[in-house]
């Protein structure tokens, strides 16, 4: 019999767990990941979860609690490792460009280690890009999220394009931070909708060539709307 942390030799309940400890942990993490980004929050049950990564629900229960925690468990775990890189990434641009900082390179410092991660093609992180798209166009409670786990590292954003754009009034800054994480996370959602749209002239999984493009498209606008003082 299987005791409540899964470290017993046996099965949980019929089922076979795809790891011990630390590792199932992951397993059930990366089981939600999977789910919440196909379905979202409510169209799936910890009894599914449970059923994708071979475990009992009341493990589940045990390590994670009800499941808004598990969901939570799950956005947090990669929002912590790109808040940390992109503040690095935005913290080594001003220490070797600190007097004269260029709003495309800021902009690729913020996105840059999105489209990297996206690029290992492991698919955590593609279940993980979709799952934020799907947060952040949820009106009933997207934005807490969204606000709770990735505020801090878009506020180090808007305080670097203020050093970069002097003259920029802040509120236009925020509104460019808005349409850029659309852009952003609808590209990095690689639908296939521009395949269709464009004849397969481009790839929604071309992630180069988003590189290529991204970042001067964003820093564009952003300089235009700043030039109109509007």
């Amino acid at each position: 019999m299987a005791r409540a942390d899964g470290q017993s030799g046996g099965t949980l309940r019929g089922r076979r767990p795809k790891g011990q400890g630390p590792d199932l942990r992951q397993a059930i993490l990366n089981a939600a990941e999977a789910l919440f980004s196909r379905h979202g929050f409510h169209g799936v049950t910890v009894r599914q979860v449970a059923a994708e990564a071979g475990v009992d629900t009341a493990l589940i229960h045990y390590y994670f609690g009800a499941k808004r925690e598990l969901f939570d468990h799950v956005f947090a775990r990669r929002a912590e490792i790109l808040n940390t890189a992109r503040l690095e990434a935005l913290a080594a641009y001003k220490a070797a460009h600190g007097g004269a900082l260029d709003p495309e390179r800021i902009i690729e410092a913020f996105i840059g280690p999105l489209i990297d991660r996206s690029l290992t093609h492991d698919e955590g992180w593609k279940n993980y890009f979709r799952l934020v798209a799907l947060v952040n166009n949820t009106p009933a409670w997207g934005g807490e999220t969204m606000s709770r786990f990735f505020d801090p590292v878009v506020h180090a954003l808007i305080e670097t394009l203020k050093a970069a754009l002097p003259q920029a009034q802040e509120r236009d800054l925020y509104w460019c931070y808005q349409f850029l994480t659309g852009a952003m996370m609808l590209t990095l959602s690689e639908t296939g909708r521009i395949d269709h749209l464009s004849g397969d002239l481009c790839r929604s999984t071309d992630l180069e060539a988003v590189r290529q493009r991204l970042y001067a498209w964003c820093a564009a606008g952003l300089r235009e709307v700043v030039s109109r003082q509007i």
